[in-house]
């Protein structure tokens, strides 16, 4: 990472002098300027922060034209102190461009590594290279050379259907296309400074670049030596145009960051997107069908992958178990965690499911023995559909919201503490009878958690939503999970990579 101070003073002899290891007298002395300005060569600075300073000069930097020949005592005369071409003014011009695109390159890198999710980088790497290139759109193309994804295309500046043209054209007649296809790992650019008017264009190329208004292109891999290919960068130019040498340098350098940076994204990319995969594995791939009731779910997982569960399962003499829970812990050892607890509770209600404090009882002496580092809250309910009666027992867990015509309340349970917590776990079992019509959703903290409110707005919020269900859906518990999740959670908050697993459960009794 650069580290540049906001504010830099050159003080140019006391550098020069550092540089030989000799007195500021001394470089004085000794670059002193004889001959005539022109023929001075700048020293060789060292590195600063990885960032080799032999670089071409700054393109705001011009060389001043060659002054009228002046009496050697004129302040202009070639020589004399503040005349346009001396030596100290061309030295401190040039350390004065290298410190600006230094501060440039470091404000620019700073954002990017303040981005922790793929889709923001390439958003920021877009940005940045647009800003380095002076382009006003551009497109990004993520596609791994090993194969193994994500592949993606995030446009700047450009719409979902600008892209869509786009990728109509021929791969191989694409800037971004040929740089994927190498078999090489060079990171030469790919320049079309007037883009429509090269003889060899494929004329799709042309269709498209003329549609979309855009006359020169110029593409970068995105790749190094350490991570490989990562993908191509493309910036579009309105008019024909292409980067100076200057601007070509600098993006390099930030690419090759950018690129390190996108390599350690994708690798926590994958491993949440494992961890996800895993997590909706050890889940039921669907609910059983029994007679008299209709269930339906809803699961949201942190992008670590959480511990929570849910689970229905058809239980002997039409009976039907429902359970949801949540383990402590993100990430692959709760997911396991969450898999071994949910597979014994499964086995538990099979055997004494219609006594839900024994089935509890037995989870909680099978994690303290199993897991004695975790706790895990669980709710599991007993329910005869035929009789519309259900038992129920919880360990930590939220209660139970009964949504109908003539009520929405939550169930009343006593207060007990999380499975491990005590050294012997036992809280009284509840029963209640749903109406007919009426929708019991049992649901995990991550609900509530995931609003950002207090407990207790949190606990408010979601009663306002379930009692503000439309009257066209009540009849469906998909939809009824539906507008719960979306009301509580608004503004793509249901969506959002939180830390926080979201497991809503639905059983509309008829």
């Amino acid at each position: 990472m650069l580290d540049i101070p906001s504010s830099v003073r050159v003080d140019v002899e006391a550098l020069l002098a550092a540089q030989n290891h000799m007195g500021v007298c001394d470089a004085i002395e000794q670059y002193a300027p004889v001959g005539k300005p022109d023929t001075m060569t700048a020293p060789h600075f060292p590195k600063v922060a990885g960032i080799d300073s032999t670089v071409p000069p700054p393109a705001h930097t011009v060389a001043p034209a060659s002054p009228a020949p002046a009496p050697p005592s004129s302040p202009g005369a070639p020589g004399a102190p503040g005349a346009p071409g001396a030596p100290g003014t061309l030295i401190q011009d040039r350390l004065a461009g290298w410190v600006s695109d230094l501060t440039t390159l470091h404000e620019l890198t700073e954002r990017l590594a303040r981005t922790a999710f793929m889709d923001d980088a390439l958003h920021e790497v877009l940005r940045a290279g647009a800003a380095l290139v002076g382009a006003r759109r551009g497109l990004v193309v993520l596609e791994p050379a090993d194969g193994l994804g994500p592949d993606t295309t995030v446009g700047l500046g450009l719409a979902r259907a600008d892209l869509g043209h786009i990728e109509t054209v021929p791969r191989g007649a694409t800037s971004y296309g040929r740089i994927l296809d190498r078999t090489d790992r060079t990171g030469e650019p790919e320049v079309h400074a007037d883009l429509l008017s090269e003889d060899g264009l494929d004329p799709r190329h042309r269709e498209v670049a003329a549609r979309l208004g855009y006359a020169a292109s110029f593409a970068l891999p995105l790749a190094t030596e350490a991570a490989g290919r990562l993908g191509a960068a493309v910036w579009l130019y309105d008019e024909p145009a292409e980067p100076v040498e200057r601007q070509r340098h600098l993006v390099g350098l930030y690419t090759r960051y950018a690129t390190e940076h996108l390599a350690r994204l994708l690798e926590l990319e994958r491993a949440r997107t494992k961890s996800r995969t895993i997590a909706e594995e050890l889940l039921p791939p669907r609910l059983p069908r029994v007679a008299g009731v209709q269930l339906a779910a809803r699961h949201r997982t942190g992008p670590r992958g959480g511990g929570d569960w849910y689970d229905a399962l058809p239980l002997p003499e039409g009976a039907l178990g429902l359970t949801v829970g949540s383990v402590t812990g993100s990430g692959a050892s709760a997911v396991a965690a969450m898999g071994r607890l949910r597979a014994s509770l499964r086995a538990y209600a099979v055997m004494e499911g219609e006594d839900p404090v024994a089935v509890l009882s037995d989870l909680e002496l099978l994690l303290r023995l199993t897991e004695p580092a975790r706790s895990a809250t669980a709710l599991f309910a007993y329910c005869e559909p035929a009789l519309r009666k259900i038992v129920l027992a919880g360990a930590g867990h939220s209660p139970p919201l009964v949504i109908g015509e003539r009520r929405t309340e939550f169930v009343e349970t006593s207060l007990s503490a999380p499975l491990g917590m005590l050294a012997c776990w036992e809280a009284p079992s509840v029963e209640f009878s749903p109406e007919p019509g009426e929708t019991v959703l049992i649901y995990t903290d991550g609900l509530l958690h995931r609003s950002g409110d207090p407990m207790d707005r949190a606990f408010a919020r979601l009663h306002a939503a379930a009692a503000g269900v439309p009257r066209t859906i009540r009849n469906d518990p998909g939809a009824i999970a539906d507008h719960v999740l979306h009301t509580v959670l608004p503004d793509g908050l249901d969506a959002a990579d939180s830390d926080e697993d979201v497991v809503l459960l639905a059983a509309r009794f008829e």
